[in-house]
């Protein structure tokens, strides 16, 4: 298994070994080493976290609102698909500990064990430290989300769809190559996405991440018109 360290350094959080340990444990890895406890407290914790920042940031960033739009607009952010795309992010796939079958079936992949376990470490980060520093790993993880106008648009994440996308019609890999210019303050990025050795997306950002996420928007327009639906 890769170090926990550098997991809690990608994420910046300090949470105890235990609990740790806990948060990236499946229920399959459980029910195969009896003693063991699963995540899924701790996912039931970070849940009720993740709602309450996510609801106290958007009603305060967006003071006209209605209660019908700010409720869409949570929904997009704190979806499964959502979620998943930010454990792709921090690399947190490799870090769960998952039993036999589902490691035969790529578990550490699926957008549904992904979301699960990020919302662990959001209740382990409130179990260990508190509620401001869990407070502050969910905006770290949600506000680049909060600031993609085709996210709060749709409510789609357009990295993890253009994956999909390029996987579901043979294209391989996709990467990205981002330039940034401008001083540190006023910073502006381009992205190009990179499938199958061809540029299929250009995107612009005042972030690394924003840019990459238009890039991918981008890209994914340009494979459904190469590949339309067949109806």
């Amino acid at each position: 298994m890769p170090d926990p360290g550098e997991l809690q350094r990608r994420l910046g959080v300090d949470i105890d070994t235990e609990t740790l340990r806990i948060a990236l444990t499946h229920r399959s890895y459980a029910y195969e080493h009896p003693g063991e406890l699963h995540n899924e407290r701790l996912e039931f914790l970070g849940d009720a976290v993740l709602q309450l920042a996510v609801t106290d940031e958007i009603y305060h960033r967006y003071p006209e609102w209605d209660e019908g739009r700010l409720a869409k607009l949570r929904a997009s952010v704190v979806s499964a698909r959502a979620l998943a795309g930010v454990a792709r992010t921090f690399d947190l796939g490799p870090h769960i500990r998952l039993g036999k079958g589902e490691i035969r079936t790529h578990g550490s992949e699926k957008a549904s064990i992904l979301a699960d376990t990020t919302e662990a470490l959001i209740g382990a980060v409130y179990e260990s430290q508190g509620a401001l520093p869990a407070r502050d790993l969910v905006l770290r993880m949600m506000i680049p989300l909060l600031e993609d106008t085709r996210v709060l648009r749709e409510g789609k994440d357009w990295k993890t769809q253009v994956v999909e996308l390029a996987a579901q019609h043979g294209l391989g890999t996709v990467r990205y190559e981002v330039e940034g210019t401008g001083p540190d303050h006023e910073r502006h990025f381009t992205a190009d996405a990179v499938v199958a050795g061809e540029i299929l997306g250009h995107g612009e950002g005042t972030s690394k991440k924003a840019a990459e996420r238009s890039a991918a928007a981008a890209a994914c327009e340009a494979i459904t018109e190469r590949f339309p639906a067949k109806g």
